[in-house]
């Protein structure tokens, strides 16, 4: 039988590459084994990111088989519901396609009211698990996630601990694990509290600190890009590459979020964290083999070699703004100032654009510029790989411009794709170059099943897979550096006061436009 890898070619004796190997898959398929039994608790289930994003990704999950059999989920929240009233309020808020499919889904749903300052009413909650557990055969395996506010995190943490739900059941070999969203604390102490309160009841294991732009498959895939393919790796250094663009813009202003956001402004919504990871991402080292730990190694080390933020450099690496009035889709919207909820003399940043610098041997000198802000003229994530110029030109002599060196982009959103963009000779007698590209779309993969964010954390939770999620060393690195960051804007006369006022719909203020050219089209 003819090998399906290498074959002899017949007249020149050098071995050949199949033709069928071009198009094999190689896939490590984690969820094969059946997914374990749990529970689901989710606490602020009465709130926005349930209705929007948690029960509507365990709902695809379900109606796609990609949930276990024996499942609870367990709504839990000031509000005074019902089990029927809860399953009304989040059936509104999927819409779904089936009601069928809905009532089988439906059967899997309970809530419970809470105090989160009682700790009767956690008390109270013990028994309904347990109940809930036996009808569902859910074997003491429980995951409680916090969709609540932050400043909530540490006291509801407190009280599934102090009530006794944190422990592990050993006797039943049920686990327990408890999921939190960013932001892990304002600073580098709160955040050093926050993990201090978790782990009086839980250990580093139980713990998962999420950040959805983690999960989503174009961030994914910079690690295979990188390291399973040798044509990129040896170029991924100081040698070959110019600057790397991070941007996460959002057309959206504050929405129903200026409570929140007045306290956190953009650099600690999206800096302290996504951006941070992203920049982690594309600028780590390979792990020697890709698990949790090694790769979380990997991503600290990155955050431990950013070159300092000091008073010297601020104002030189360094521009924030907040949006004004303006246009958006060609309507009209108000400034940052004047939506509801915010003060009329805020000082909160919603724009930042931050140059930073790796200071290891792969790196050194290579600026990493990153951008991220509200109502700028459409939503869109990508990372950009800028290449240096070829170091000499022998066409100069027949054409006046420079070549325009090669880019790499990482697409994230709204389209999850990679873009390769080189020179070519157009076609005909002259000798005239041209930018072309290479693309490849996730949409192509029509027959491949692909997970939103939210699915694939909640199958990560499921499994015990922390390898998508913030280790608290990452997290306290992260704060070390961007706490001078904060500290300069309240106190340095450069930066401290108004930020750089710029009119919704355009792309930041104008003392960004300089960094920005580099790398908006």
């Amino acid at each position: 039988m003819m090998n399906a890898g290498n074959t002899n070619d017949a007249t020149s004796g050098f071995p050949t590459r199949s033709n069928d190997t071009a198009s094999r898959t190689y896939c490590r398929e984690l969820t094969a084994a059946p997914l374990p039994p749990c529970t689901i608790v989710i606490f602020g289930a009465s709130g926005d990111l349930t209705a929007r994003k948690l029960i509507p990704a365990l709902f695809n999950l379900f109606c796609n088989g990609g949930l276990p059999e024996r499942l609870a989920i367990v709504g839990a929240a000031r509000s005074p519901l019902d089990d029927l009233e809860f399953r009304e309020k989040m059936k509104i808020a999927v819409q779904p396609s089936s009601d069928r499919q809905w009532d089988d889904f439906a059967a899997h749903l309970h809530y419970r009211r809470i105090n989160y300052e009682s700790a009767d009413r956690f008390e109270a909650l013990r028994p309904a698990l347990l109940e809930i557990d036996q009808l569902h055969r859910t074997g003491g395996n429980r995951i409680f996630y916090l969709a609540t506010p932050p400043s909530l995190y540490p006291v509801a943490a407190t009280m599934i601990g102090e009530t006794g739900l944190a422990a592990q059941n050993q006797n039943h070999n049920g686990w327990t694990r408890i999921v939190i969203e960013k932001p892990f604390g304002s600073n580098l102490t709160t955040a050093m509290e926050l993990d201090a309160t978790l782990h009086k009841y839980f250990n580093e294991l139980q713990i998962f600190r999420i950040d959805h732009y983690l999960a989503k498959e174009t961030v994914q895939n910079i690690l295979m890009l990188r390291f399973a393919n040798a044509i990129f790796e040896p170029l991924w250094n100081r040698n070959y590459i110019d600057y790397v663009g991070i941007i996460a813009a959002e057309k959206l202003g504050v929405e129903h979020r200026a409570g929140f956001y007045e306290q956190t402004g953009v650099l600690r919504d999206m800096f302290q964290n996504h951006m941070q990871q992203l920049l982690a991402m594309t600028a780590m080292e390979a792990p020697s083999i890709f698990e949790a730990a090694r790769v979380r190694d990997e991503k600290v080390k990155v955050f431990r070699s950013l070159k300092p933020f000091d008073r010297g450099n601020a104002v030189d690496n360094l521009i924030l703004g907040q949006y004004q009035a303006g246009n958006i889709d060609g309507e009209p919207v108000v400034g940052y100032r004047d939506e509801p909820g915010v003060r009329s003399d805020s000082t909160t940043p919603t724009f930042a654009m931050m140059r930073v610098f790796v200071d290891n041997w792969r790196w050194r000198q290579v600026p990493f510029y990153m951008v991220s802000g509200k109502r700028l003229p459409r939503k869109e994530t990508k990372i950009i790989i800028q290449f240096k110029e070829v170091p000499h030109s022998m066409f100069s002599r027949l054409m006046d411009d420079r070549i325009d060196a090669n880019r790499l982009t990482l697409g994230i959103y709204p389209e999850e794709e990679i873009t390769l963009t080189f020179q070519t000779k157009t076609p005909g007698p002259a000798i005239c170059l041209q930018p072309a590209s290479l693309v490849f779309r996730y949409q192509q993969l029509a027959n491949t099943p692909t997970l939103d964010a939210y699915e694939k954390v909640l199958l990560d939770c499921m499994v015990g897979d922390q390898t998508l999620f913030w280790r608290q060393d990452s997290v306290e690195e992260c704060w070390r550096y961007l706490n001078p960051v904060l500290a300069e804007c309240e106190t340095c006369e450069k930066l401290a006061g108004d930020p750089h006022p710029y009119a919704a719909g355009t792309w930041g203020p104008l003392a960004a436009q300089k960094w920005l050219r580099l790398l908006v089209s």
